[in-house]
């Protein structure tokens, strides 16, 4: 897996795939853009894409935009905030300080511009992936041994457009992107998961076994709809 840089669209993952028989360009959980196209097929395919279909792109970003508008101040996660600055270099400066997550404007920009929405989401990520890895292990821990469920390990990601997900040989996979929910929501993905140690269906016998760890499971699953892990 490879990048390429735009000047307009920033960073661009390149995957090869033998599956693939022609070129794609989509939006990836991050925000920025994941180009596909065959194994042996030329760079200058993607490229000659993004020349030709930049209104489109465009259209298809903004529509996969979450819902938010980042302002000074406001709450990142569990514990991080965006403290929004100016000054006169030319370069948009994001950073992590504490758990202060800084962004040096210069006077021509603004949180609404895309480039700068995409570094920051690449700190918001980086942020959320330290709060993850901080709460989410504990707090599984302690409910696999409420449910009497083993699992083998615990990975982190924000890579998918899921939440959470369980596989066969036990691995429990997370988003980062689940700090940005409130605690119970946070609770039912996690027994939601653990659940499918046992069962991994979505039969009644599995969401029995939901019901035990969140007995409010019905309600959390509906909110949840209204959530999205995109950043």
């Amino acid at each position: 897996m490879s990048t390429i840089h735009d000047d307009e669209f920033g960073k661009i993952t390149i995957r090869r795939s033998a599956r693939a028989n022609h070129v794609r360009v989509k939006v990836a959980p991050d925000g920025t853009l994941r180009a596909s196209l065959p194994l042996y097929a030329p760079l200058f395919l993607v490229k000659r894409l993004l020349k030709n279909s930049r209104s489109d792109l465009r259209q298809i970003i903004a529509q996969s935009r979450p819902q938010t508008t980042y302002k000074n101040g406001m709450q990142i996660g569990k514990s991080h905030s965006l403290v929004v600055q100016t000054h006169t270099l030319p370069e948009v400066i994001i950073k992590r300080h504490r758990q202060q997550i800084i962004v040096q404007l210069p006077l021509n920009k603004t949180l609404a511009d895309l480039a700068v929405i995409q570094k920051l989401r690449t700190a918001i990520i980086a942020a959320l992936r330290i709060e993850a890895k901080s709460y989410l292990p504990q707090r599984l821990k302690f409910l696999a041994a409420k449910l009497d469920c083993n699992y083998t390990r615990v990975r982190f990601s924000h890579a998918s457009s899921r939440w959470g997900s369980c596989s066969s040989s036990g691995t429990i996979s997370l988003n980062v992107a689940l700090m940005k929910l409130p605690f119970e929501l946070i609770d039912y993905v996690l027994v939601h998961e653990l659940s499918h140690l046992k069962v991994m269906n979505h039969s009644p016998a599995f969401w029995r076994l939901v019901e035990q760890g969140d007995p409010q499971y019905l309600v959390h699953r509906r909110a949840l709809k209204h959530e999205t892990p995109s950043i």
